[in-house]
């Protein structure tokens, strides 16, 4: 390979490519490799079921895209269309809980008015974190766990508030269904058993972004992310080689840096020779969590939901009352598959109207299952969404089912289909992949990790990839962090 004294990034998902941004910008020659003939990792969209019909192939809905400060510096608002729509997630109820949903508005009095006798009590919740939420995101997404908090107010509230709903304690506030159940359907985005400290957090985190910047659609899809963040690479000198997978480190001796967009099991494989053996094991031993199975349709006119005001929303949490969401999480979190389990929806075409043909409506969805399941679940996906829609099935002209063990295949930092590339756990916040004040710097001499499994961890925010660029350029350059504005 030829050298080029610069930067390899090795995979081209929203932090890859924010590092690449990054670095291009100060002045870094930067080639990004990138094992698929598409860049864009879990922020792609792409037509795979019925020829000229779009569907995001991993993440819908972008919460982070407005509020994180990546994406703030990078001005990604001046760079693509956003629809942010009044009513940010929705959650249907049925049976003894009611037939009227609970919806998530932008308008956190208007949220409040709509959920009964335990209005106040939710607005008590999440207040304190919305008048300093600045210093919650920070807490929460600002790098290393591990650090002097730069809001201490912000952060007693936060803690507080995820203490309590992260714990045994998280109904006592409560005294129907709706607001829990509200609660623990954007908590649930976080694989894992519930109550839990890491699904409180973020709970707290995506919930106060839905009654502040609220949680918008790019339109065009996740791809419209993806193509700001790959034309500013280009703009600045970047490379791309796609259909180029690097399976030794060796490969990219040419370079000064290379940072890997990969698993942490992925770098511990590629570079392991240069690596510590004591810091090697540590990557080996972090944990990857339970997954997602995937499941998309076409329809040929809106769902037909039980209460209409769910289609007012772009994100759509299935699975019922608190309670039963906790008991389909359990499931999962013991190697099971739950038979009602938690499915989340998103419904795009009302929001981007111009993304297919008029009449047809691109849904996508996934639901939890046990890493590297098999299983087909597109009949207990559908029972979900008809349990709320009913009729739901006779729209559907087509459908693809994308299982657990073909997600981790077709993105390899999905392991057995964990699409947050480890486990997200209190622990695995603090140690993410390891404790450290830069966690995204390895000890082997120029080489970085800056995918989901480093600090602060998933999400499409592109932090990590702007952290450990930070990082490179002072560590290994001695140059500032460059301004990402448009120019």
């Amino acid at each position: 390979m030829q050298s080029s004294h610069g930067a390899a990034i090795v995979g081209s998902g929203p932090n890859g490519l924010a590092a690449a941004a990054t670095l291009a910008r100060a002045g870094v020659a930067v080639t990004v490799f990138e094992t698929n003939s598409t860049l864009g990792g879990g922020a792609r969209t792409e037509s795979h079921i019925v020829p000229g019909v779009l569907h995001d192939m991993c993440s819908a809905i972008h919460p982070m895209a407005l509020a994180t400060e990546f994406f703030r510096e990078f001005q990604l608002d001046q760079r693509i269309d956003f629809v942010v729509p009044d009513a940010s997630y929705a959650h249907p109820l049925d049976g003894a809980a009611g037939d009227r949903a609970a919806i998530a508005y932008r308008d956190l009095e208007r949220t409040v008015a709509e959920l009964g006798r335990d209005g106040g009590a939710y607005a008590r919740l999440y207040q304190p974190v919305l008048r300093r939420l600045e210093g919650a995101i920070d807490l929460a997404l600002g790098g290393a766990l591990l650090r002097w908090p730069k809001d201490l107010l912000a952060a007693a509230a936060f803690g507080a508030r995820t203490l309590e709903q992260g714990t045994p304690l998280w109904n006592v506030r409560f005294r129907e269904a709706a607001a829990p159940a509200l609660i623990a359907g954007v908590a649930a985005h976080n694989i894992g058993p519930m109550p839990g400290l890491a699904n409180a957090g973020v709970a707290f985190v995506l919930g106060a972004l839905g009654h502040a910047s609220g949680w918008p659609v790019p339109v065009g899809g996740s791809q419209a992310i993806t193509d700001a963040l790959v034309a500013d690479v280009l703009a600045h000198g970047g490379r791309f080689e796609t259909g180029h997978e690097i399976t030794g480190i060796g490969e990219l001796d040419g370079f000064d840096v290379k940072l890997f967009d990969t698993s942490a099991r992925a770098l511990s494989r590629i570079a392991g020779e240069r690596l510590p053996a004591r810091y090697a094991a540590r990557l080996e031993r972090f944990r990857y969590g339970n997954a997602a199975t995937k499941v998309d349709f076409v329809l040929d006119g809106p769902i037909p939901w039980r209460d209409p005001r769910v289609a007012e929303a772009p994100t759509v949490h299935l699975g019922g009352t608190r309670a039963e969401i906790a008991a389909a999480e359990r499931a999962v979190a013991r190697g099971e598959h739950a038979e009602r389990p938690y499915v989340l929806l998103a419904q795009t075409a009302s929001f981007d109207a111009q993304r297919n043909a008029p009449g047809v409506h691109a849904v996508t969805s996934y639901t939890h299952v046990p890493r590297g399941s098999a299983r087909d679940a597109t009949e207990t996906v559908f029972a979900q969404i008809e349990r709320f829609a009913p009729g739901f099935r006779d729209r559907v002209t087509a459908h693809q089912v994308t299982t657990a063990a073909e997600l981790g295949v077709e993105n390899h930092n999905y392991i057995g289909g964990d699409f947050s590339a480890g486990e997200v756990s209190l622990r695995q916040l603090i140690a993410r992949p390891v404790v450290a004040a830069d966690p995204w710097r390895t000890p082997a001499p120029g080489v970085y990790l800056c995918s989901s499994s480093a600090a602060p961890g998933p999400g499409v925010h592109g932090l990590v990839g702007w952290y450990a660029a930070r990082s490179v350029l002072r560590n290994e350059y001695g140059i500032a962090t460059p301004d990402m504005g448009v120019r």
